[in-house]
């Protein structure tokens, strides 16, 4: 049974079409209103969803403002260099195994809210998101798909300097920075899609496409993802995993986001993000650009 999960005023509510329903009264309070907490009865959750057009929709989606899908989310994993394209753009050797960071869940935001930039040299990273539902430990490849709730869209902003300010890098905090997380419109279940596997994804920036790929090219699918954390970590409910960004990112390019930008994120099935950038401060180390990217640089005219 299929369902698009999302939230509003940080309450759970199941979409249909143009209208949602407030989970926590459709249920009679039987399914909570915080939407990790609804993943928890995700058998409840599903047949809510098959018998919304028994019930009156609690309003139009046009007269609300969607939240982040998860916003009470513990944990939250991203993999790095994971579509072979992204890794060659930025010299990086293809890695043998999942390379895993963490992201903050403290910078999550909605589909629709500003991205606060506080250095010259910030990226944008389109990119799958997938949120746990039954949790697990040692979960096999075969059976990786069966413990993921939902999908999602993500944007994975990456401050360069933060990010490289130290050898060996810190993902964790250059990801991390209030703001960096923007994810939505809302949580698609897997059986809601064709093929979960082979999904475009598209980022545009300023209306020009600057990342285009398919989700079927990921180095390390989903199930292995999963498999590979679930081996060291046990996974809980409404844990997100942030699949890789494909190539085209901005700082092998010259090109960072500035006070203005308008980044644009679409995935197949998944909807779309619209999220606005604004320059709001400088961080200790924002005037510092890594050695890999200046290359990359464009020339001042003289």
């Amino acid at each position: 049974m299929s369902f698009k999960l999302g939230t509003t005023n940080n309450r759970a509510i199941l979409i249909q079409d143009e209208n949602y329903y407030d989970v926590e009264k459709l249920s009679e309070g039987k399914i909570s209103s915080d939407s990790v907490q609804a993943l928890e009865s995700i058998e409840e959750l599903k047949k809510l969803a098959s018998s919304l057009t028994d019930f009156p929709p609690s309003g139009k989606l046009s007269e609300i403002k969607l939240g982040n899908p998860v916003p009470s989310s513990k944990n939250s994993y991203a993999v790095g260099l994971n579509y072979r394209g992204h890794a060659e753009e930025g010299g990086m050797e293809i890695p043998e195994v999942p390379m895993v960071f963490t992201k903050h869940t403290s910078c999550f935001v909605g589909p629709k809210d500003n991205v606060e930039l506080r250095s010259d040299f910030v990226d944008y990273e389109a990119e799958l998101v997938v949120v746990i539902g039954q949790g697990g430990k040692d979960i096999k490849v075969e059976n990786g798909w069966e413990h993921v709730a939902g999908m999602c869209i993500g944007q994975d902003i990456s401050d360069r300097p933060a990010q490289f300010a130290t050898q060996p890098p810190m993902f964790n905090l250059g990801k991390s920075f209030d703001t960096f997380g923007p994810m939505g419109p809302y949580l698609v279940s897997p059986d809601s899609l064709n093929n979960y596997d082979c999904l475009d994804l598209e980022c545009k920036l300023n209306g020009k496409t600057m990342q285009k790929d398919n989700t079927s090219d990921l180095i390390f699918n989903v199930p292995t993802i999963i498999s590979y954390l679930s081996g060291i970590v046990t996974l809980k409910t409404g844990d997100t995993i942030w699949t890789g960004t494909p190539a085209g990112v901005g700082a092998t390019q010259g090109i960072f986001l500035k006070d203005g930008d308008v980044l644009i994120t679409s995935i197949e099935g998944l909807g779309e993000m619209e999220n606005k950038c604004i320059r709001v401060s400088d961080h200790p180390r924002a005037d510092y650009l890594p050695d890999m990217f200046k290359g990359f640089m464009p020339k001042e005219e003289s």
